[in-house]
């Protein structure tokens, strides 16, 4: 638990970061389309990223709920891919990043239904 709740927050300070790194830094340096798609990524992050504080929450009714681990550790995978290649995309017009990206959403689909399915199983 206390592991998802410390990947949680370190995340939503990443996604602060990053969003004020974006509203402010590089809205003069980036296009309106490449800000946009920094901004999507920041969005992201900050959705998933309490997503993992709700793993850790989760995880005091549920504690035997191995499934939630994964549940959460997929998550993480998808902030990294998906959050992480549009970054990447935006700061540096790679545009190969962005087929990385959907494997991210897959990541935090699946990592969503993952949770639901470990939690149901614990009723």
């Amino acid at each position: 638990m206390k592991l998802f709740a410390m990947l949680g927050a370190i995340n939503m300070a990443l996604g602060v970061i990053l969003g004020a790194f974006g509203a402010h830094a590089l809205k003069a340096r980036l296009s309106p389309e490449m800000l946009s798609v920094f901004q999507t990524g920041v969005q992201y992050h900050i959705y998933h990223a309490l997503g993992l504080f709700m793993v850790a929450a989760l995880l005091i009714p549920y504690p035997n709920a191995g499934g939630l681990r994964t549940g959460g550790w997929i998550l993480l995978a998808g902030i990294l891919l998906f959050s992480g290649s549009l970054y990447l995309m935006a700061l540096t017009g790679i545009r190969w990043f962005g087929p990385i990206t959907p494997i991210g959403g897959a990541c935090f689909i699946i990592g969503w239904i993952w949770i639901f399915w470990a939690v149901l199983r614990e009723l």
